[in-house]
């Protein structure tokens, strides 16, 4: 069995059977290199679980992917947390990733998200714009929508948030492929070097 005492550094979590999910996979995909961003159970008539991972510089490919499924699959089946048939997807957070680590938020500076506060700050709980700082226990958020009477920026405590995700936008799309870019160069770079170490 796996050892449920495995940290859990996520600040926005899931509940219910959900979150007994995500204690089950936590352990399996820590031991494999990885970690989880998100559990979610989805469907009526044809229940689908998503477990959404990526490794530990955000990346994951979609060899990952049949890593993690290999991974967790014997471990489920053996819980057996979930009491009828489902299909398990193993998928990457994607560029509009879900926010669900201090870093990720420290990540998404300067970028657009929609969050969702399960409690009302300044008296609402939905909000939408450019995050414009992270700082210890709250983060700054630049709204895209305010009345001519409201202040833009909105101070949100990170505990109150419970869902965020970025809001894919040309300026994400751009910093995506650079980023794509520069680890291809990387890769590329590391081969050659060791091919000519081979060489010699």
């Amino acid at each position: 069995m796996p050892d449920r005492q495995i940290a859990d550094d996520r600040i926005i979590r899931e509940t219910g059977l959900e979150a007994r999910i995500a204690g089950i996979v936590i352990p399996v995909l820590s031991a494999a290199g990885y970690r989880l961003v998100r559990v979610h159970l989805s469907g009526q008539d044809s229940l689908t679980l998503q477990i959404m991972a990526e490794q530990p510089d955000g990346s994951m490919t979609v060899e990952d992917c049949e890593i993690v499924t290999r991974a967790v699959s014997p471990v489920l089946d053996v819980e057996d947390p979930i009491d009828r048939a489902y299909e398990l997807e193993v998928s990457s957070p994607g560029i509009d990733r879900p926010l669900v680590r201090i870093g990720d938020f420290e990540a998404a500076v300067g970028h657009t998200a929609k969050m969702e506060t399960s409690v009302m700050v300044g008296g609402r709980k939905r909000f939408r714009g450019r995050i414009t700082e992270v700082t210890g226990d709250k983060l700054l958020l630049e709204r895209e929508k305010v009345a001519e009477d409201e202040d833009p920026t909105s101070e949100i405590p990170l505990e109150a948030i419970g869902e965020a995700k970025l809001v894919l936008t040309d300026d994400l799309i751009r910093e995506a492929l650079r980023k794509e870019k520069k680890e291809r160069q990387q890769l590329k770079k590391a081969r050659r070097g060791k091919n000519s170490g081979a060489d010699a």
